[in-house]
């Protein structure tokens, strides 16, 4: 056909591993964290991909931009000043893209060798997944909305304000992650869920394969398929065929949460290795395997790390005086949740600090409050496990907890 231009699907990067984060939208008004925060932490420079939190899908199964709530006025519509702006240069009133969208315009422009992914679902917005693609004609409805929406950057206009309209966020994203928490009713208590949910995520995967291919054709562009994956073997098992790993470029698996303050004894929520006292704890190495075993590639396989970390209060020191595998009493107050807190935060907190190797696992302890949580040395232990085992690289959730780029620069030096 006249016009169709040939595209070569890149693989993996030459270097070691990809270097991959995800940047959380909303705390740019929560936290103060913005786009050129990326740039100026030195993280920017680091990464090859950057994953955009959240898409949101609606109750008829779209792609949309929630009317109403703050997220169109933070990311397409406020207006920054010189020195808030990635290239120093103010936003004017009238422009028809302003906002985080177009400070992430300004990142990729300054670091062209970035890509940048929008995510749809999370834990919070995943809730009408399993409505957008129960049918074929459905999968078909959702998946444009979302290449119209995110690619092709239509975005809505709405009353009073001058930003939005067709075209105007194109180029921004090049990528769309699928982080449906989780297909096969193992998610949020308040999803809507069906029998069939995991076929049709593979349909729906094979018709966002299909549409993004057919918009490559189009533009000349190369646009890239991801998902996001639970750590649980049982969840992987009821969630995803194996099936659906041919049509994806990489897959994200979320090496956290392994443990929490909903258990009575403290532990590690992202521990490399088991320890020889419990062998049978999850842990990252065994989740890996899991889907190394169930058909995903290990040159699609991206290990998630924490930029946060989880803890327990009222803590038994234990026979060894460090808490570790301990009774407490409850949570520790966090500040990003419950009994969660950011990279930064804990490593200001007073204690001694104690490093395991053989799990891969660190925590800090003052004789009540116990907090494991992922440092700069963990994360270079991690990326020569990743080295090791051929897997495709790492990504950091998220940069607002490691504001100075520390964990971003672990991963860059880990993975070469």
């Amino acid at each position: 056909m006249a016009g169709v231009v040939a595209v070569v699907r890149a693989g993996p990067p030459d270097s070691a591993g990809e270097r991959m984060a995800y940047f959380a939208d909303w705390n740019t008004a929560n936290r103060g964290y913005t786009v050129k925060d990326v740039d100026t932490s030195g993280a920017a420079a680091h990464l090859d991909r950057l994953i955009w939190a959240f898409g949101d899908v609606s109750e008829d199964g779209l792609c949309h931009v929630p009317p109403g709530a703050d997220q169109p006025w933070q990311i397409f519509q406020r207006r920054y000043t010189a020195e808030q702006s990635v290239d120093g240069r103010a936003d004017r009133y009238e422009q028809p893209l302003a906002g985080s969208l177009n400070q992430l315009r300004k990142l990729r422009e300054k670091h062209p060798h970035l890509r940048t992914s929008i995510s749809l679902g999370g834990w919070n917005w995943s809730r009408y997944f399993s409505e957008a693609v129960r049918t074929e004609e459905s999968r078909e409805r959702f998946v444009a909305s979302c290449i119209d929406l995110w690619l092709r950057g239509n975005l809505p206009k709405l009353a009073g304000e001058p930003q939005g309209g067709e075209g105007v966020a194109a180029g921004i994203f090049d990528g769309i992650d699928l982080d449906w928490e989780w297909p096969g009713g193992r998610g949020h208590p308040d999803n809507v869920e069906h029998p069939d949910d995991r076929r049709n995520f593979t349909l729906a995967v094979i018709e966002f394969r299909e549409q993004l291919d057919a918009l490559e054709r189009e533009t000349g562009r190369e646009y890239t398929l991801s998902a996001s994956l639970s750590n649980d073997p049982q969840t992987m098992r009821d969630s995803y065929e194996p099936e659906v790993f041919a049509y994806l470029d990489f897959a994200t698996v979320q090496g956290y949460d392994l443990t929490g303050a909903w258990r009575g004894t403290t532990g590690h929520h992202a521990q490399l290795y088991a320890p020889e006292q419990e062998p049978d704890q999850p842990s990252v190495d065994r989740a890996v395997r899991a889907y190394l075993d169930h058909g995903l590639p290990a040159d699609k396989l991206v290990l998630g790390i924490p930029g946060y970390g989880r803890g327990w209060s009222g803590v038994d020191p234990g026979p060894d005086g460090d808490g570790w595998l301990s009774p407490a009493e409850a949570g520790a107050d966090g500040d990003y949740g419950q009994s969660t807190d950011a990279y930064e935060t804990l490593e200001q907190l007073p204690g001694e600090r104690f490093f395991d190797r053989e799990t891969g696992a660190q925590w800090v302890y003052d004789g009540d409050e116990w907090w494991s949580y992922d440092t700069p040395e963990v994360v270079r232990l991690k990326g020569g496990y990743v080295v090791e085992h051929g897997l495709r690289g790492m990504v950091l959730w998220n940069l607002d907890m490691d504001p100075e780029g520390e964990l971003v620069a672990a991963m860059a030096e880990a993975l070469g």
